[in-house]
């Protein structure tokens, strides 16, 4: 069946000689594996519109029960180049397509494409100092559209309010009250990080004024719940990268 569904490339690497292989996420068909025949040579039909993170219209042959499908055609509407150029951009962006790649499915997940379209163009839309929170805030909320919202308006373990200052247990996947907290070993969370948190999980970072080290740490949760709850512990390199750029 030949089918034409909105797309942005989220990996593509050499097949043979002269064909590429792509991981795509589609809006109408979830992540699918395309083959692009002849991409790699001169005069290739496809010209240099199969880059990563390019947005387009992806048309392909797809077969049921079949893991690789034919691509004939990818219209282009945007290939995100202001990103490349900044790599603090780059990595946030390069951080949301392996989170995508690696948690989405082969089936319909509209919500997760359009929350990835819409953090990539606020990627490029932001200024400077607010990349770091723009991409915490994408993040974030793809994690949600995706199904795995962490605990954060009660205690994950005892279920009654947090008070000034929270604890994440990792392990439970939520915030811990002052009693369940304490003594875990890991950094309380005050209210300027707790109502941050929450932002993020909402996809907004508007009110969000957070100092340096505390975006860090931001950074740091982020990727170690994904890890623990998203991927089996499984190693993330464009995640670790974009956690130790900032």
């Amino acid at each position: 069946m030949l089918v034409a569904t909105p797309a942005i490339i989220l990996q593509a690497f050499p097949y043979g000689d002269t064909s590429r292989i792509l991981r795509l996420a589609t809006r109408d068909l979830g992540v699918q594996s395309v083959i692009a025949k002849g991409a790699m040579r001169p005069r290739s039909r496809f010209g240099g519109r199969l880059q990563v993170l390019s947005e387009g219209v992806a048309q392909f042959h797809h077969r049921a029960n079949r893991d690789l499908h034919t691509l004939t055609d990818f219209d282009l509407t945007d290939q995100h180049a202001p990103l490349a150029g900044d790599l603090r951009r780059f990595a946030a962006a390069a951080a949301l397509a392996e989170l995508v790649l690696r948690t989405a499915h082969e089936e319909p997940q509209p919500r997760v494409f359009s929350t990835l379209v819409e953090t990539l163009r606020a990627l490029i839309a932001a200024p400077p100092e607010r990349v770091a929170l723009v991409a915490l805030a994408g993040l974030w909320h793809t994690v949600i559209v995706l199904g795995f919202a962490p605990v954060v308006e009660h205690c994950v373990r005892c279920e009654r309010p947090l008070g000034a200052q929270a604890w994440f247990a990792l392990v439970e996947g939520g915030l811990l009250c002052p009693s369940c907290g304490r003594g875990t070993g890991s950094g309380a969370l005050g209210p300027d990080d707790q109502a941050a948190l929450r932002a993020f999980l909402e996809g907004t970072d508007a009110d969000v004024d957070l100092p340096d080290p505390h975006v860090a740490a931001h950074r740091r949760l982020l990727v170690r719940f994904v890890r623990r709850h998203l991927t089996d512990e499984a190693t993330l390199p464009a995640l670790a990268f974009w956690e130790g750029i900032g």
